[in-house]
């Protein structure tokens, strides 16, 4: 029997978890459409963000009633409606005609987006104490599994674009965006399957309910002694409204979770993954890589995060969730300190090999290569100064599909390995450590009474750390240069470190009851 419940509870958090694979496919093709994109809609920098930054946009006005639909409708039904969100999401983003239309389309997505927590407040609670942080870790997985797909797709439609006439530079973003629409239908059948979280059917009085799903997800023998630990938790509390939920999570009892949960959110999101994952064919430009070149190295960071998932899902019952994260914080800091160091020494030289392979790609694009005489001879010390210049010489449309091959011809001084490294190390670090652990400790700490709202609430603070970042990259990189980036990232990261060495208690093993008379008190 309890091999049976194993099975079912890998069966339901997987499906869950799916939304993270349709996030991650949604992430790694905006990554790769974004320069065709920003060519035909004719984008500046600020607007490229846009593009980026409005899905998560929506993901904050979602996460403002995620937990009152979720308390009323319940977690099951809350994740089937993301999923036919996402299916509109990506109809409407793939036959976008103007800027206006994508970015709408990109804001639904974000509403769809809200999944995330959605199935880590589910997994969180149909998984038992001692396999919940692997469990809920799932949804960090399922991103890397998709990413990884979605740079793999993008990278052979890049090479098809050479000997498939009809697949263009105008239209080849429409089929990256658009092919989200398959995985979208997988998951709203495989939604149909789950059954509603036990603990929220508690909640609503629907014992008898409860009950036959405990018995599908957890031994036998254990079934009783769970409904009355949940009925003993949401008994000894009021039952509260949203409001009160608001109120409750905000009061002196609940303060140091609130600390504990923000601190982490504001961290996991100002540490730059968001930059590094929705605009990474951008960020390996900067070290003067050709596309395609780019777009196979989005593979290999795809590799890296997925694997680092697998050790952190392997670990995160052995280690617990602290050593992880205070190790994944110490690594975040060094790899961003490399990527700081490799870029700090580049500038920029147009010889005549230079302006020569300059002069190749312009005639490949169909742009005038006359253009390209104001830069000869030059040599420019900064990465902000050279895109100061090619904005003067350039216009919009023909800005995105020039400058990658301008710094990969004239690029000079940068330590390559070093910068690779760091950008490696750095999604090795998020993705086995704060990336997937976070979400642990989100459905770990909250008391069932505020739940419902503590959740969204933590992910929205999040939310507006990672958008912030996404949102103003492309503007940095042309206003502060990229060194000037990374250092900031790797500060962030420290004085994250410093917070969890000293606040992040461990909780592996510990119900969610318990771990509620450790964390919250009276």
């Amino acid at each position: 029997m309890k091999n049976n419940s194993d099975r079912r509870v890998t069966q339901y958090s997987l499906i869950a978890a799916f939304g993270g694979f349709v996030f991650g496919l949604d992430a790694a093709n905006i990554s790769g459409a974004i320069r065709f994109v920003s060519s035909v809609f004719e984008l500046d920098s600020l607007q490229q963000g846009t593009v980026v930054g409005c899905a998560l946009l929506g993901v904050i006005v979602a996460l403002f009633f995620t937990g009152h639909l979720c308390d009323k409708y319940g977690r099951s039904k809350m994740l089937l409606g993301i999923g036919i969100t996402y299916s509109l999401s990506s109809l409407i983003s793939a036959t976008a005609v103007s800027y206006e239309m994508l970015v709408v389309g990109r804001f639904i997505g974000g509403v769809a987006f809200a999944s995330i927590t959605v199935s880590a407040m589910y997994i969180g609670e149909i998984a038992p104490a001692e396999k919940r942080g692997k469990f809920v870790s799932i949804n960090q997985f399922m991103i890397g599994l998709g990413l990884l797909l979605a740079f793999i797709v993008n990278y052979f439609l890049l090479l098809a674009m050479d000997g498939i006439s009809w697949i263009t530079n105008e239209n080849v973003w429409r089929i990256m965006l658009g092919a989200e629409l398959i995985a979208n239908a997988v998951w709203v059948v495989l939604l149909l399957k789950i059954p509603e979280s036990p603990r929220w059917l508690v909640m609503k009085d629907r014992s008898d309910e409860a009950q036959s799903v405990f018995e599908k997800i957890a031994p036998i023998e254990q079934v009783d002694a769970l409904i009355s630990q949940v009925k003993q938790s949401l008994q000894s509390e009021q039952k509260l409204d949203t409001l009160g939920q608001l109120k409750e999570l905000f009061s002196a009892r609940m303060k140091f979770v609130l600390f504990l949960a923000v601190c982490y959110a504001i961290v996991q999101g100002a540490t730059g993954m968001n930059a590094v994952l929705f605009f990474a064919p951008m960020v390996f430009e900067q070290v003067g890589m050709s596309v395609e070149d780019t777009f196979m190295q989005t593979i290999t960071t795809g590799v890296v995060g997925l694997a680092a998932t697998l050790i952190a899902i392997s670990l995160v019952e052995k280690l617990g969730r602290r050593f992880l994260t205070i190790a994944g914080l110490l690594l975040v800091v060094v790899a961003h300190g490399a990527t700081w160091y490799g870029f700090s020494q580049a500038s920029y030289v147009f010889d005549e090999q230079a302006t020569a392979a300059v002069v190749a790609h312009l005639q490949q694009e169909g742009i005038d290569q006359n253009k390209i005489e104001r830069l000869a001879g030059k040599t420019f010390t900064s990465d902000v100064a050279l895109k100061t210049e090619l904005a003067h010489i350039f216009d919009k449309k023909e800005l995105p599909l020039v400058s990658g091959a301008i710094i990969n011809a004239s690029i000079m001084g940068v330590n390559a390995a070093l910068v690779l490294f760091g950008i490696f190390a750095f999604l090795a670090a998020f993705n086995m450590s704060i990336g997937p652990i976070m979400w642990v400790i989100f459905s770990e700490v909250f008391p069932n009474s505020v739940r419902s709202v503590a959740l969204p609430f933590a992910a929205l603070v999040q939310t507006i750390s990672s958008w912030s970042i996404q949102q103003f990259f492309p503007w940095q990189l042309d206003n502060m240069g990229v060194s000037a980036i990374f250092l900031i990232y790797a500060v962030l990261g420290l004085a994250g470190l410093v917070v969890m060495w000293f606040a992040l208690p461990e909780t592996k093993g510990k119900t969610i009851e318990a771990i509620e008379l450790e964390l919250a008190k009276a």
